[in-house]
């Protein structure tokens, strides 16, 4: 997995990013000031950095020109600023790119994807892998131990949130929500018929256990 800092003193802003590349399968962490974000650059590694410029403490200028002297890590700029020489300064300095809000969510997931995969560390988004299971998102099929499982639209939504973050257990409501994009009202019988329904089919070709019931809280990935 993929981790991601965010430099943004909005945490509104920041929060929405973050709740976006989870989504993706990143792994976010915040900083809300440039020093709080140098802290945590030198603390800790990252694949990609999203840089806004109007920042407490240090100014996202700085914390650019510090971390390029000590890190060769992708940084995207985020900023409100839109004038073409600030953009080539930026560019100049060691941005690798640079967005300037308002933007889209989308775009800026294109936007990350396309830095991390000239870095050479771009992930594999059409795809996961648990174990011999294999599931293929663009196609929407699902392989066990190379045999096809056949799997209604809703069965392979909650394998693919379980399996894309198998160290996280979750609730039958976050299954609910992903699985059928609808508000959950306690659909508890929904989600163990599916659940169910997913393991028989798995069974059917493997023993292994997959998934697992973590009690009084859901389910996620077997270890």
């Amino acid at each position: 997995m993929k981790k991601i800092l965010i430099i943004e003193d909005d945490a509104d802003i920041s929060g929405m990013i973050a709740a976006t590349l989870e989504k993706h399968s990143f792994a976010c962490a915040a900083a809300y000031s440039g020093t709080e974000g140098l802290m945590c650059l030198r603390g800790d590694s990252f694949d990609l950095v999203l840089l806004d410029l109007m920042l407490p403490g240090k100014s996202g200028e700085t914390v650019l020109r510090e971390l390029r002297e000590c890190s060769h890590v992708p940084v995207i700029v985020i900023s409100a600023k839109d004038e073409l020489d600030n953009k080539v300064d930026l560019l100049m300095s060691g941005a690798d790119d640079y967005i300037t809000k308002p933007f889209q969510m989308k775009e800026l997931v294109a936007r990350v994807y396309v830095c991390l995969r000239k870095s050479g560390a771009a992930p594999d988004d059409t795809r996961i892998v648990y174990k011999r299971l294999v599931l293929d998102k663009s196609s929407y099929t699902a392989t066990l131990c190379g045999q096809k499982v056949p799997l209604t639209h809703q069965e392979f939504n909650i394998l693919e949130l379980i399996f894309g973050n198998p160290k996280k257990v979750f609730s039958k409501k976050e299954i609910f929500n992903y699985a059928w994009e609808e508000y959950y009202e306690g659909e508890d019988k929904t989600i163990n018929v599916h659940i169910s329904h997913i393991r028989i089919k798995l069974k059917a070709i493997t023993e292994e256990p997959y998934i697992e019931t973590v009690w009084g809280i859901g389910f996620k990935a077997a270890e």
